[in-house]
């Protein structure tokens, strides 16, 4: 294995890369001036043809660093599969997927499918049999399909594996071995990982040709996170700690993470008693549930989101303000992970973690990655437990209607928008999720009870729909 430096590009400009002239003219159109870190380590030796391992988390720009290699290299002409990137999680799969799509809008007739677990599989069939350039999705569905015969990889030049420690820290390692397997030999490799277990270096030796290394230090990616510490005596003023650090830190998105599912449902209770806007993310829901909280906290009509490490891999959340650590993680990358998840997209985040004396090895750990002293500071004053508790500004509405229905965002904004019992602003509205068949839309929350009646008395493709709202 080489280290990336030897590659390294000096300018951080997208225009130093030897890209063609669409690419670079809609990463500009896009805001994409300067390659981040991971992106300057990766991309050129990835354009070079070379296999890559790369530690990349999420919001490092790292599909956009696999996703334009892979583009780079594509050739439209050639209606093959030719790229494939495998993720943990749907929800991973769902956001690589839109942003290829949006790498790629400038070049016309590519054809990126996504095939995850969780959706009808004689579908699936039907889109492979029509064809594609670009599949996206989870290990266990490609499985199926490979296995099945329903998907052929003879013609792959391109394997992306995206978060390859969570796909093995869930069990699909056997899955992966057996997809691997049925790809050309001769195919280029690229697996992004935010930790580097044992089990990464493995896979990597038997699955990869003398790869390049891409590394950012922890000392870089930490520079727009500010992290505090909190030493409490026991769980008690463990779980006092949190209520007070979220009322000192009144912010519209807080995630908090927990070790365990059971802690994560019990912190969660804990603060729903005491009347917050929270919800739990866990291994134990059903994917349903996920998915519901997962868009319901995206879309910024839960405040608080307490969860797992696991449960929270494809967090698609554009600015996190403030992650708390119930406990130290229990290895150092997965905290730099998990504060990692605010501070991106070059605003300032801020990280807060709680610990009692047995987790004091941990910090020790810590302060060797970090490489600082870590000093403990006083909690906020029970003061702030008078003020009221910080809601959602948005509610979500579901809507018993989607893409089978022929139901499009822009229907459910103009039955929203549409001018007669009452006025609802553009601005009232925020993110609507079309899926098969069912769409999601957060409205402001004054204005909640008019969106109800409108989106239920009015009509979408000729025809009316059952709408809820979801209630924390």
């Amino acid at each position: 294995m080489h280290s990336s430096t030897d590659t390294q590009n000096t300018s951080l400009d997208f225009s130093s890369l030897n890209l063609p002239v669409e690419l670079l003219e809609n990463l500009s159109s896009l805001g994409y001036e300067q390659m981040t870190p991971i992106q300057a380590q990766s991309l050129p030796p990835m354009l070079a043809g070379k296999d890559v391992i790369a530690q990349g988390k999420t919001g490092s720009g790292k599909t956009a660093a696999f996703g334009l290699a892979m583009l780079e290299k594509l050739q439209v002409k050639r209606f093959r599969i030719q790229s494939m990137v495998l993720c943990p999680t749907r929800e991973l799969a769902d956001q690589v997927a839109k942003e290829i799509r949006k790498l790629a809008r400038t070049i016309h007739n590519i054809k990126v499918l996504t095939l995850c677990g969780g959706t009808p599989f004689g579908p699936q069939i039907g889109s492979l049999e029509h064809g594609a350039h670009i599949i996206v999705g989870t290990p266990g569905r490609i499985e199926e399909h490979v296995i099945k015969g329903t998907l052929k990889l003879e013609h792959l030049n391109l394997l992306v594996l995206d978060e390859a420690d969570r796909m093995l820290e869930m069990g699909f390692e056997a899955a992966l071995d057996n997809i691997i397997e049925r790809t050309p030999v001769d195919r280029q490799t690229l697996l992004f990982s935010a930790t580097f277990p044992k089990q990464i270096k493995v896979i990597s030796e038997s699955i990869m040709t003398d790869p390049i290394v891409a590394k950012v230090s922890a000392s870089e990616d930490k520079t727009s996170i500010n992290q505090h510490f909190f030493h409490v005596a026991d769980d008690n003023e463990r779980f006092e700690a949190t209520r007070l650090l979220l009322m000192a830190n009144p912010v519209e998105s807080t995630v908090i993470f927990c070790n365990t599912k059971k802690e994560t449902q019990a912190v969660c209770q804990g603060l729903h008693n005491d009347g917050f806007s929270v919800l739990a993310l866990h291994g134990d829901l059903e994917q349903r549930d996920r998915d519901q909280t997962l868009l319901r906290f995206a879309n910024k009509s839960v405040a608080v989101l307490v969860a797992t490490d696991v449960a929270a891999r494809g967090l698609d959340i554009d600015s996190l303000d403030v992650v708390i650590n119930y406990h130290i993680a229990h290895d150092s990358e997965v905290h730099i992970h998990r504060i990692g998840r605010t501070g991106r997209a070059g605003s300032t985040g801020k990280a807060l973690s709680i610990f009692s004396d047995k987790e004091s090895y941990k910090v020790g750990l810590l302060e060797d990655e970090l490489e600082q002293t870590i000093k403990a500071e006083l909690l906020p004053t029970s003061e702030v437990l008078a003020k009221p508790r910080l809601q959602a500004k948005m509610s979500t509405i579901q809507i018993d209607g989607g893409k089978k229905q022929k139901v499009r965002p822009g229907d459910i904004l103009g039955a929203l928008t549409a001018k007669g019992t009452g006025d609802i602003n553009g601005a009232d509205v925020g993110k609507i999720n079309v899926l098969d068949i069912k769409a999601y839309v957060a409205v402001n929350k004054k204005v909640l009870k008019l969106a109800l009646k409108k989106l239920s008395t009015g009509k979408m493709k000729g025809r009316t729909f059952k709408v809820r709202h979801l209630t924390v």
